[in-house]
Formats: structure tokens, C-alpha cells, sequence
């Protein structure tokens, strides 16, 4: 279904009607890819629609700018209905810089839609990603709906006046592309003016820039030739209610602390920090009203024995960590199983084997759950399908622990 409107300059442009859409951000780390990817995803769920999201970090500290190791990425899939994975394929990519294109390119359908930012790609930039030529001119891109948007530039025009120098008006760009992917796909602008004004309150300079940016983002689609329509996703049909948009992570910290009360115990986290899983620790480390307890220790084994030492005591007790934190942790496992406490053992599962790729995940440690400990020590194992399943995982998990009076392993990625 399409229908027509007039953007201000008075040229009517379509507006299609689509169930679903899956857009990917993509460029070099401190591009901002992170908050705008995440700052759609906010104004899609206030829309009404059910999310899902993938964040793409690299794995190295910080890699050279330009080149293919460095690109980060966020990946959000909003639509009318119920939806469980952030998308197989993409719908529309925006790519800051070559590398970022090179990178991302083959997640993208025949036919979607490309934007990207044709001031990156220089001489320079471009054999960083490895081109020969310019994919802009070469044709290569030629299967897809390409537009060359001149975001540097564009960014920079609407800033004039500001009195920012040339590399913060730059860091400006992600709110431009923010600008213009809601245009496309009919988001309000009214969230993330809301976020700027908070985050850079004292800071009125760089708020009233990112807002510009923002601005100039949006009107730019409604006014240029090179977009004759965009797509309009209608709100999901939702149970009435209380929506909230959570990781993962989030869910299963809450998903203990609701635990916790049903059961009528004080919660104790003992862990060391560790990617992929800090975040549950951060997010416990809040829930001080609620009685719960959170121990940051020296190692992964010292987090171990203090989480079987909560559990001898009597609390409802639990550790988090991942691939290389649970090897550590095995003896300690066997102790609670030959003492048959009750706990919960959360492993958020990384990419690759020893220290891995702490950035990436992988759903790849199931034997290690099931057998990674000496003599003989069975624990029950159990996964979430979905972020939101963290929740009722979670619980479970514990149900499990207390009824058999055993450590239960639940794996998450």
C-alpha cells in the first residue's frame, strides 16, 4: 500500500507501507554508530513497534581508522508484528566510509536501499577498504538503490555559525544520518531531541549542533530529488501494557531480582567483570532497594567460592562470567555440586576459544556446560531463546537450582 505527500519544498513523494524493516548503521569506532543505532531503536519501540537489535563491536582495543578491523555496527529490525532476531538480511545500510561499506555490503538484499557518506571516499580511504576504484563509479554497486549523500559536507554547512572547529562538527555526522533514516522510515524526531537536550544539557553548544545535525538530516530527505519515497511501518498489535526495551543481560539481572522476591531471599552476586557479561553486574549493582548484594572480586575463582559461600549461607546466590571465566571457575563448580547448593551459574557465551573475541558472540560453549568439570559432576543446563526469554529463564533457572538442590548453568549469548 503507498500513498502520496508533499515535502516542503511542495514535490510529492510516496509513502509505501511495509510490515517490517531491518537497517544496519555501519562505520569506524567513535563514529557514533552505537547511539545512533540505538537512538532508532528507542524511537521505534515509542512508536509502537516490536524491536529486535544487533550491536557490532570489533574485538580489537582500537583499530586504525579506515581500515576493515575497525568498523562498528548496529543492526535494528522494527515491525508490526511480533518479530524474534534482529533480521537475516538488510533492508537499508548506511555506510560512513568505505571500509565500512566493504565490510557490511554482502548482509545487504538485491534491490535495498544504500546510503553513504561520499565524502569518505578518497584515495586514501578507499585503499585502506582494499578498492581498487571507487565502488560509486565503478558500477559494482549497480544492484542496489545507491545514494550518494554528501554527509561531511552537509553536516558541516548546517553547523556554520557555531564557532565549532572542523573535527567537532564532524563528530556531528551520526545525528545527520539519524536525521535522514527517520525520515525514510517515518520516525519522530521528538525521543532523540529529548536525549540531546539531557545528555548535553551543560553542554548548550554541542547540543544545539547535534540537533542542527539531526534537523539537517531529516529535512535533506524531505527535500532532495534523490529520494522519491519513503516506508511507513504501523505499530504492532500489543497486549495492553508496560513495554520495556532491554538487553538480554538486563533481562535476566531483572529476571533474578524477580526471583529473589518470589522466593522471598536476599540476592548475592558474586563476579569478576567480564565481556560479555559486566552488564549484569552493573545493572544488579542498582538494585540495592530490593536487598541485593554484589561482590566484585578479585578473580574468576574468588567470585566462584564467594557465590558457594553465599549459597552455604543461605542466600539466593549467583555468578556470571563467560567462556574464560567459566574454565576458572570448574573446581569451585564441583564443590557446590558435591554440597548440593543451590545457584545459578550465568555464562554469556564469547566468540572463540582462550581469551576469544570478547566483543563478538557465540553460541558454541554447550559441551563445555554439560561436561567441563572433573569426576563426576552433573549440573542441569539450560538457555533463553530471546532476550525478552531472559526474564522467565532466569527464573527457572533458580526454580531448578532450589527443587534439586544443584547448581544450574544457564547459557546466554
Amino acid at each position: 500500500m503507498s500513498t502520496s505527500t508533499q515535502d516542503q519544498s511542495g514535490t510529492s513523494k510516496q509513502v509505501i507501507k511495509i510490515d517490517s524493516a531491518t537497517v544496519r548503521f555501519a562505520g569506524d569506532s567513535g563514529d557514533g554508530m552505537q547511539l545512533a543505532g540505538t537512538q532508532m531503536t528507542n524511537t521505534s519501540a515509542l512508536a509502537g513497534n516490536d524491536v529486535a537489535t544487533f550491536p557490532d563491536f570489533p574485538a580489537e582495543i582500537r583499530a586504525p581508522r579506515g581500515t576493515l578491523a575497525g568498523v562498528s555496527g548496529f543492526q535494528v529490525h522494527f515491525a508490526s508484528t511480533d518479530i524474534y532476531t534482529p533480521g537475516d538480511r538488510l533492508d537499508a545500510l548506511v555506510a560512513m566510509n568505505p571500509a565500512a561499506l566493504k565490510t557490511n555490503l554482502g548482509d545487504l538484499d538485491r534491490g535495498g536501499i544504500l546510503v553513504v557518506n561520499e565524502d569518505a571516499f578518497d584515495k586514501k580511504s578507499l585503499e585502506q577498504a582494499g578498492y581498487p576504484t571507487s565502488p560509486l563509479e565503478d558500477g559494482s554497486l549497480d544492484a542496489y538503490r545507491l545514494f550518494k549523500v554528501p554527509m561531511t559536507k552537509l553536516t558541516r554547512a548546517a553547523l556554520d555559525g557555531l564557532g565549532l572547529g572542523q573535527k567537532e562538527a564532524d563528530r556531528c555526522r551520526n545525528f545527520f544520518a539519524m536525521g535522514l533514516m527517520y525520515w525514510m522510515y517515518g520516525r519522530s524526531l521528538s525521543a532523540t531531541q529529548r536525549f540531546i537536550e539531557s545528555k548535553f544539557g551543560s553542554k548548550p553548544q554541542i547540543a544545539d549542533a547535534n540537533l542542527r545535525a539531526l534537523r539537517a538530516g531529516r529535512n535533506y530527505g524531505e527535500t532532495t530529488d534523490a529520494f522519491v519515497s519513503s516506508y511507513q511501518v504501523d505499530k504492532a498489535s500489543l497486549a495492553p501494557g508496560k513495554y520495556r526495551n532491554m538487553t538480554g543481560n538486563d533481562a535476566l539481572a531483572w529476571g533474578m531480582v524477580a526471583a529473589a522476591k518470589m522466593s522471598n531471599q536476599e540476592l548475592f552476586l558474586g563476579s569478576y567483570p567480564i565481556t560479555p557479561a559486566s552488564d549484569i553486574l552493573h545493572e544488579l549493582s542498582r538494585f540495592k532497594n530490593f536487598g541485593v548484594r554484589t561482590f566484585q572480586a578479585e578473580d574468576e575463582i574468588a567470585a566462584m567460592t564467594a557465590t558457594v559461600g553465599a549459597a552455604f549461607a543461605g542466600a539466593m546466590s549467583i555468578t556470571t562470567s563467560s567462556g574464560p571465566g567459566i574454565a576458572l571457575k570448574g573446581e569451585a563448580m564441583g564443590l557446590a555440586v558435591m554440597l548440593e547448593l543451590p545457584m545459578v551459574i550465568i555464562n554469556i557465551q564469547r566468540g572463540g576459544p582462550s581469551t576469544g573475541l570478547p566483543t563478538k558472540t557465540e553460541q558454541s560453549d554447550l559441551y563445555q556446560a554439560i561436561y567441563g568439570r572433573n569426576g563426576e559432576c552433573p549440573m542441569p543446563v539450560i538457555a533463553a531463546r530471546s532476550p525478552a526469554d531472559c526474564f522467565d529463564t532466569a527464573q527457572e533457572a533458580w526454580r531448578i537450582a532450589v527443587r534439586f538442590m544443584t547448581p544450574v548453568m544457564l547459557l546466554s549469548d
